[in-house]
């Protein structure tokens, strides 16, 4: 790994050769062109200096998409600090607690997260700033007070003669250098610092670029929807696209359905990164209730017309993602099996990755052309992956990997990173999944998640909610164990029940109903023995995993 350039370079020449062009947009505000924000990292580069700020310090930011979300973690990177993104779902005290852990001496917060912190909870930091406009909320230090009230001024002396893109020169990196602790979001219940390095960051970016960034336009526009602080979100909606000249823009808001159908017609992004709740709500609310009628149906079925049907449907869900995208990838999670085939069928361009936080993320991607159903791609390049079993192609086993992407481990958790790491370099992690001749990676589910049929059959919960999703009227569920019995937890489709007018009594029956019909496909040691309907939505991880710990 000793010809792995730096990845600052990467920033540095993004900036350098689309200095007057638009790099970052926060949806429905304002608009920074890569000068502009060459201009802001140096400044925070100048009060991060003032505070005393060493190469390896701690720098942590939290809030939600932003402009200058992008800017304070540039501007962390390439002053050689190390970069904590903080999801900014995560409560006050989970907050504290990252921060305190991660030993960061700044943090950066948004106008949502600034109201649940409490400064005296977080003793040792330095300095706290707004977001918005980069103000100090809080300083423990003179020099930092000093820096942030006479920015401008100390920014003209250090660049008398304006500032140019000559005047760039940032840290320049080692690949084996800590660039980044991120601290998983986890469906287990406790968060692990992952220590990531330059070379990781470089390794999905350069993938990125040569495999997915060939095929799209220069100075092409992208949609950041999911959490920066999520490795899918930095890496994919942003670290590439930025490091690729491209001008992104950034959803600042909940992204809600209808918020995110708005900002897919306005931006019409170039590549669409979602996870597949995204994809199945737009499908299920703003496809299907246009396609799923007698006449259409009728026509599907007759060879002449049948293909110019399905044209004019895929035109149709092309349409609801701004009708530009080359590809609209899935990752996260798997994307529901009735979708995936609808969006087959058609001839629409969807395809699904893998990955982990612990390799920054991806694992495994294939371009939507060489995509195969019900798969997660192949390796991407510079790793390697291998199933554990004794038949790979038959015989589920965990997926094991190492390679460019891979951490270095957990920070001050020696023994979670025996766990994850083995000697030989090979990071354990904990999905089971078969393999194809040809690479292609068939996912089965977590190996936390599998249960034992009262037989001793594995019992794969993810399989069976993923039909139980489409079945009438549910919008998710979950499979659990009570006992020898497996029961499911069903939140129904409320706004549709409502529509149709149907009672408590009604969703019962329908309920029944989906049990009794699922159970017919099902083998006899994984049947729905019950079901009870959960009124609210169940709780999610920011890539909108549930959290299955939460209803064991």
């Amino acid at each position: 790994m000793n010809d792995i350039p730096s990845f600052n370079s990467c920033i540095e020449n993004a900036i350098k050769d689309n200095w007057l062009l638009d790099a970052l947009t926060d949806y429905k505000g304002t608009t920074l062109q890569y000068h502009d924000v060459a201009r802001k990292i140096e400044k925070l580069h100048i009060m991060m200096e003032a505070a005393g700020i060493g190469p390896g310090d701690r720098i942590a930011v939290c809030g939600r998409n932003s402009a200058h979300w992008a800017v304070a973690f540039m501007a962390t990177l390439t002053y050689g600090a190390v970069i904590v993104p903080i999801l900014h779902e995560f409560n006050g005290e989970q907050i504290h607690n990252i921060v305190n852990h991660s030993d960061a001496r700044l943090l950066f917060v948004g106008d949502y997260v600034v109201n649940i912190i409490d400064p005296k909870e977080m003793p040792h930091l330095e300095g706290i700033f707004n977001l918005p406009d980069f103000s100090l909320h809080t300083s423990r230090n003179e020099e930092l007070t000093f820096a942030r009230e006479h920015l401008n001024e100390l920014f003209g002396k250090k660049f008398p003669n304006a500032y140019r893109k000559e005047d760039i020169h940032w840290h320049q990196d080692e690949a084996e250098e800590l660039c980044m602790i991120n601290y998983t979001s986890g469906t287990t219940g406790y968060s692990k610092g992952v220590m990531l390095p330059y070379r990781a960051l470089w390794g999905n970016v350069d993938y990125c670029q040569r495999f997915l960034g060939n095929h799209m336009p220069k100075y092409s526009k992208t949609l950041s929807i999911l959490p920066m602080a999520h490795m899918y979100g930095m890496t994919i909606e942003f670290l590439f696209p930025f490091c690729s000249g491209f001008h992104l823009h950034f959803l600042t808001r909940l992204p809600s359905p209808a918020i995110i159908a708005e900002a897919f017609k306005e931006v019409c992004p170039d590549v669409v990164v979602a996870v597949p709740l995204i994809i199945e709500k737009i499908i299920r609310k703003r496809v299907f209730p246009k396609i799923q009628n007698n006449a259409i149906k009728m026509l599907l079925k007759m060879p002449v017309v049948s293909k110019k049907v399905k044209e004019r449907i895929c035109q149709e869900v092309y349409a609801a993602f701004g009708g530009r995208a080359y590809e609209v990838i899935v990752g996260g999670a798997p994307l529901n099996q009735e979708i995936e085939q609808f969006l087959k069928s058609i001839d629409f361009p969807i395809t699904v990755g893998y990955g982990t936080t612990e390799c920054a993320p991806l694992i495994s991607f294939s371009d939507y052309h060489d995509f195969i159903p019900s798969s997660c791609g192949q390796p991407v390049a510079g790793m390697e992956v291998k199933i554990l079993s004794s038949d790979p192609e038959n015989v589920e086993g965990e997926i094991v990997c190492r390679g460019t992407n891979v951490m270095m481990g957990y920070y001050k958790n020696e023994e979670a990173t025996r766990q994850a790491l083995d000697e030989d370099g090979w990071y354990h992690t904990g999905d089971l999944a078969t393999m194809s001749a040809d690479g292609h990676i068939f996912i089965r589910g977590r190996l936390k998640n599998m249960l034992l049929g009262a037989n001793g059959q594995n019992v794969y919960p993810e399989e069976i909610e993923d039909k139980l999703n489409s079945m009438a009227l549910v919008s998710e569920s979950l499979i659990v164990q009570r006992g020898n019995q497996l029961v499911a937890l069903i939140h129904p489709d409320m706004d549709e029940a409502n529509s149709m007018e149907l009672t408590a009594e009604d969703l019962q029956n329908v309920m029944e109903q989906n049990r009794q019909e699922l159970n017919a496909q099902l083998p006899v040691y994984s049947k729905l023995q019950a079901f009870e309907i959960q009124e609210e939505e169940f709780q999610k991880t920011p890539k909108k995993s549930i959290k299955r710990y939460l209803y064991k």
